[in-house]
């Protein structure tokens, strides 16, 4: 495919799915709009529709010790969930999910947002051999999807958590805001079990006794019969990231970490390292015009986003010795991985046909 660019973002033809209008418009853009028209809460409506779902979420957790669970991770999103939600005076329970990966930013950001906010914490550690040969399974599978075990297990601890408490609210950080664009095969399997346990059956050696995983009929079970309810609530607000990211950091003393998900070191290599140079994925074009839907940063202003490194070489470098020792290879075999076939989750089993199919039916789950 000859290259182009989105006239108005900055999504490109490195998207494999691709497809532009007459006027140079891209479909990413097009979903956006769709999107925005069904889910987007006008402005106005925001504060009203904010104190609706609060006095709701106080009212069924009256006679609990939480009333809703938070995940966090020391990033800008989840910690802005935490300080709003203790805000509007809700009594949440964070909920982290220790894969072995956090770098000591993160661990300080953590500490201190939850010291000085006075919120529990529940840590789930997941056994280290085990996960990081879940890991090694999604980096032979030759997917963009290596991310998955860590963005799975959370969506499964979360909602494993609200039950065992008896939550009936998971609250997240994921906003039209900063994150409506995101191509299906740069990224999928946040929901799907089967995909998870397929690439570890084909790949993996040690048996997933401490990962949360999660399939559908499991999800539904939350969600229909405990009646778990999943709360977007950034989308209730007037979110811009860059007036949160110095709020944070004036009342909660929060550090920034360079980087949309760079809180973890293994997202960070991955993201800056992996998916460029094997891929041909460059995520930032997704976040940035991200931003550029919802207004917070021009197209200018992100194409010279662009010219920028994903990161310094140097922590490149530092990264690349760290992961390929944590993980067990040896520089040979890295770079072997690195040199094979680029896959998608469609030469794996999956439920991408059935989760497709049951989005005409999201008014029935609680999602929002």
């Amino acid at each position: 495919m000859e290259y182009r660019i989105c006239s108005r973002c900055i999504m490109d033809t490195t998207d494999p799915d691709i497809v532009f209008d007459a006027d140079g418009v891209c479909s990413n853009c097009h979903r956006y709009d769709e999107i925005s028209r069904a889910r987007l809460i006008p402005m106005d409506e925001r504060p009203a529709r904010l104190r609706q779902l609060v006095d709701e979420i106080k009212r069924k957790g009256k006679k609990k010790k939480y009333d809703c669970i938070i995940g966090v991770s020391g990033g800008v999103d989840s910690t802005y969930v935490a300080y709003l939600v203790k805000e509007l005076g809700l009594r949440p329970l964070a909920v982290h999910f220790d894969n072995g990966w956090n770098s000591e930013l993160a661990v300080s950001n953590i500490e201190k947002i939850l010291k000085k906010l006075d919120i529990d914490l529940y840590t789930h550690v997941v056994d280290w051999e085990e996960f990081k040969d879940l890991q090694v399974s999604f980096l032979r599978a030759s997917t963009p999807d290596a991310e998955v075990p860590t963005d799975h297990a959370i969506n499964a601890l979360l909602f494993k958590t609200a039950s065992k408490f008896g939550v009936s609210y998971i609250i997240n950080g994921q906003n039209l805001s900063t994150e409506s664009i995101l191509p299906v095969k740069w990224g999928y399997g946040y929901y799907d079990a089967t995909y998870v346990k397929d690439v570890h059956k084909k790949f993996g050696k040690v048996p997933l006794k401490t990962t949360p995983l999660m399939g559908l009929a499991e999800l539904f079970y939350y969600m229909q019969v405990k009646k778990i309810r999943l709360l977007q609530i950034l989308n209730y607000v007037d979110y811009n990231k860059a007036q949160v990211m110095e709020l944070l950091k004036e009342k909660l003393g929060w550090t920034y970490y360079g980087g949309k998900h760079y809180e973890s070191i293994y997202t960070r290599f991955f993201q800056a390292y992996i998916l460029p140079r094997k891929f041909n994925i460059d995520k930032r074009k997704a976040h940035l015009s991200s931003l550029i839907h919802s207004g917070q940063i021009t197209r200018a202003e992100a194409l010279e986003e662009l010219k920028q490194d994903v990161a310094p070489a140097d922590v490149l470098q530092q990264d690349k010795e760290y992961v390929i020792k944590k993980l067990g290879f040896t520089d040979s075999e890295f770079e072997n991985i690195m040199k094979q076939p680029c896959k998608t989750f469609l030469d794996y089993k999956t439920q991408y046909r059935v989760l497709e199919k049951a989005k005409q039916y999201r008014k029935y789950f609680k999602f929002g």
